[in-house]
Order: C-alpha cells, then structure tokens, then sequence
C-alpha cells in the first residue's frame, strides 16, 4: 500500500498563494471598478473617512498613486472630500451614496458567482470542509 506524501509547509504556502491568486483574478472579472478603487471603497466603508496619506499609508502606496485614485473616484461621484474638523488644511474622504451603491452591486455580483461555483462545483461535505479552511485562513490572515 503507497503512502500519500505531505506536502511541506512551502509546498502549501506556494499552492495557497497560486489558488488564492487564481480566484482573486476570477473574482475580479465580474462587472466593477477597477481594482485599486475598488479597495479604497472598501477601506472607506469598514473604517470611514481618512485622508488620502492615511489611505496610501494603509494600502502601501505612493501618496500620488493614491491621490489619482483618489481623484478617480471623486471625478466619477463615488466619494467626496470634507475639511477635517480638527485640522481645516486636512482633507477627509469619504464615500457618497453612489459609491456605496457601486460597492454593494460589485460584492453582490462577486459573492453571486463565488455561491453559484461553490455550489456547482462542491458538495455538502466539501462546503463543510471549506467553512474549517476558511476559519484556519482567518487565523493566518489576522496572525
């Protein structure tokens, strides 16, 4: 009778990254804005308002990079700026309706074909199995 081999500790690191890769990108071709102004929308709306350096800071990106997505996104009427209170030369951002509704359709649109595919492609006991891995990932991602 063969053994089956374990996999090393890198050998499930390189194959998590590329499988996590894989659905990132599939994820991303359903209908929404570009990625990185899809992050700032949902930074905006699970921390509130920031400043554009704050935003850059928190997604490690040139503070230019950020202030064009930032502008982006301001132009197409998806988040506003506002004087910092405490600070009158300091601008927040933030979401406007409109961003929040583009936000909500794309996850919708997202998780619809990630329930369709799981639902398609997994039965029962590999959805079961799933919800574990997706606990154990959780630790790893806030470790």
């Amino acid at each position: 009778m063969k053994t089956a081999v374990q996999p090393t500790t890198a050998d499930l690191a390189h194959e998590l990254r590329d499988t996590i890769g894989r659905l990132v990108r599939r994820l991303r071709l359903e209908p929404g804005p570009p990625a990185p102004q899809l992050t700032v929308l949902s930074r905006l709306d699970r921390e509130g308002a920031a400043s554009v350096s704050d935003l850059a800071a928190a997604e490690r990106m040139r503070p230019q990079s950020m202030a064009q997505t930032v502008g982006d996104l301001e132009r197409a009427g998806l988040v506003s700026r506002r004087p910092d209170p405490a600070d009158r030369r300091r601008l927040f951002v933030e979401l406007t309706p409109d961003g929040m509704d583009l936000l909500r359709t794309t996850r919708a649109r997202r998780e619809g074909w990630l329930t369709d595919a799981l639902e398609r492609e997994l039965d029962p006991a590999d959805r079961a199995l799933l919800a574990e891995a997706v606990a154990l990932l959780g630790r790893v991602a806030d470790g």
